[in-house]
């Protein structure tokens, strides 16, 4: 159940904390990876260990979403090396947390240029080859903070939101072609930026979650796998939201 043997998947963000378990949940599948992000170094070492692990000899792609030219050739080059894509996962994004008041231009515009706009490219340069394919799934993570708003990060919250609106409005136009879009909406997710934390700042979190503790990547991965297999065929236009009940969202 949920095989993704002979799909191709591009991940981005492949070297970060849940875009690395989105990889490895779609390897551990069967699919074929291209991993992408900005980290040459330790996509190498993610590659590596993935071929050590599953096989299927994936690569990885360096790539700035901040660069337009760059994030416009990611897609064909997937392309190019394994002679289709069948899964897109939009992983990738950074944050620049300020009050609205002093939010600077530049803090906007970098988050709305890789978490959004950078996407969007993806998403409109995979369309091409899954149309011609008949086949495909679109996948963007987004966050419970696009639903629910969250103080400091108006920027992050509108390309979350956006996300989520881009995904349903696509998930219309390439419908009747076998292709569906869909988006993941992690809550508090334990990675190396949240063990950081202090005890009391990781309690505090927790009493906020109704099952008591951070998720983690591999839910995360569990999450995108399902949908990104064949059994999701007759799943799109929707968001999954892991959460631990945070946020119940209907």
């Amino acid at each position: 159940m949920f095989s993704l043997e002979g799909k191709t998947a591009l991940v981005t963000g492949a070297s970060g904390g849940i875009g690395s378990s989105i990889a490895y949940a779609l390897a551990k599948q069967g699919a074929r990876l291209a991993l992408s992000g900005s980290n040459a170094a330790k996509l190498r070492s993610f590659r590596e260990q993935l071929n050590d692990e599953f096989g299927h000899d994936h690569v990885e792609i360096t790539c700035d979403l901040s660069n337009t030219t760059q994030v416009e050739e990611l897609i064909p080059a997937t392309v190019d090396t394994f002679g289709k894509i069948d899964i897109l996962v939009n992983n990738a994004g950074i944050t620049r947390d300020n009050l609205a008041m002093r939010m600077k231009d530049e803090e906007w515009d970098q988050v709305i240029r890789i978490n959004l706009e950078a996407s969007f490219r993806l998403m409109r340069a995979a369309a091409r080859p899954m149309m011609k394919a008949r086949h495909g799934r679109i996948i963007s993570i987004t966050s419970v903070v696009g639903a629910t708003g969250n103080p400091g990060q108006m920027n992050y919250t509108a390309a979350k939101a956006g996300l989520t609106g881009m995904s349903k409005s696509l998930a219309q136009e390439l419908a009747s072609r076998g292709i569906t879009v869909n988006c993941v909406a992690p809550g508090f997710i334990r990675t190396a930026m949240t063990e950081a934390l202090t005890d009391d700042q990781k309690a505090a979190i927790n009493a906020r979650i109704p099952m008591g503790r951070m998720g983690e990547g591999d839910e995360i991965g569990a999450a995108v796998a399902y949908l990104a297999s064949d059994e999701a065929a007759y799943v799109t236009g929707q968001t999954l939201h892991v959460n631990g009940g945070m946020a119940m969202i209907s």
